[in-house]
């Protein structure tokens, strides 16, 4: 893409904005760094960092005030990811203007950042469903989906064993499943 656009060609640059749902703790704000680093090391971001954010972060109390600091937030997401938990939650009912305001402004810095800035969105996946359905321009902007699984027993075994090992305890699998 680097290349394209030093000979004066249109970037090709995928959109690589993205949906991630599941439970809490299935993992989604460690992917969602991973993804950073991938993406900066692929040279489609220029730092890879990761910034969270929540309705809190983006919505503010207060009229005229969201864009401010939603826009806040998307500024310092630049060169990296903005990884927004319970995005569900941005816009609560229809008669919401203050998400609604958020949704706008992160659309509008979505589409004059898309080539140096990738948002991640992430919750339940049935509120997600309902949030993507609810604004046709959040549907067009993230084609990639994410479904996190809940974690097994034996993967919460193996979590709490590699947990203790880096403490320097010692557990053995036995104990671990027959704690749970």
């Amino acid at each position: 893409d680097t290349e394209r656009r030093s000979a004066g060609l249109r970037s090709a640059m995928p959109s690589l904005h993205a949906v991630f749902s599941g439970n809490p703790g299935t993992g989604k704000t460690t992917v969602a760094r991973i993804y950073a680093k991938i993406l900066a090391e692929l040279g489609y971001l220029t730092s890879g960092h990761l910034i969270e954010g929540d309705r809190s972060t983006l919505v503010s109390q207060f009229v005229g005030d969201t864009a401010r600091k939603t826009t806040e937030s998307l500024q310092k997401s630049i060169g990296g990811v903005l990884f927004i938990d319970e995005a569900y939650a941005l816009k609560q009912n229809e008669s919401d203007a203050f998400g609604q305001e958020a949704i706008d402004t992160l659309l509008k810095f979505m589409e004059d950042h898309r080539e140096n800035l990738v948002i991640v969105l992430a919750g339940y996946d049935n509120e997600m469903d309902q949030l993507l359905k609810s604004n046709p321009g959040f549907k067009s902007r993230f084609n990639q989906y994410i479904h996190f699984d809940d974690y097994n027993d034996e993967q919460l075994a193996a979590i709490i064993i590699s947990m203790a090992a880096a403490q320097g305890f010692t557990i053995s699998a036995d104990d671990v499943t027959s704690a749970v």
